[in-house]
C-alpha cells in the first residue's frame, strides 16, 4: 500500500466524521432538511457510509469502489449544505459565510476524491 499521505489523510478525516455521527447524531439530526423522513436513521446511516468509505479508500482491492462512492455522497450531502442557508434555525449557528463556503468546499472534496481514480 503506497498511497500518497494525503489519500491515508482524507480517509482519515472521513472516518473521524463517520464517528462523530454516532458520538453527537443530535447535532447532525438538526440539520437534516425536514423534507427527508426519519432522520436520526439517516443520520447513522451516513455515519456508517462515511466510516466504511473512509476505510475504503486506504485498502487497494476497494480504493476506486470507494471513490466512487464518496463522490456520489458528497453530492447528496449537498441538500443538507443548501437546508442549513436556508434558516437561522437550520444554520445550527453558523454564520452565513461559513456555511456558503461550505459549497465550493464540498466540489473541492469530490475532485480531491476524483484526483485518486487511475486515468
Amino acid at each position: 500500500m503506497n498511497y500518497p499521505w494525503h489519500l491515508y489523510l482524507m480517509g482519515i478525516i472521513y472516518v473521524m466524521a463517520g464517528i462523530m455521527h454516532f458520538i453527537k447524531p443530535k447535532s447532525y439530526m438538526r440539520i437534516m432538511p425536514q423534507y427527508l423522513p426519519n432522520h436520526k436513521l439517516l443520520v447513522l446511516l451516513s455515519g456508517v457510509a462515511e466510516i466504511v468509505l473512509g476505510i475504503g479508500i486506504c485498502l487497494p482491492p476497494t480504493k476506486n469502489y470507494a471513490i466512487y462512492g464518496l463522490i456520489p455522497m458528497l453530492a447528496i450531502f449537498l441538500l443538507v449544505h443548501f437546508y442549513m442557508l436556508s434558516s437561522k434555525k437550520a444554520s445550527a449557528g453558523f454564520p452565513k459565510w461559513l456555511l456558503l463556503l461550505r459549497l465550493p468546499l464540498q466540489f473541492a472534496l469530490m475532485y480531491w476524491a476524483y484526483s485518486y481514480l487511475p486515468l
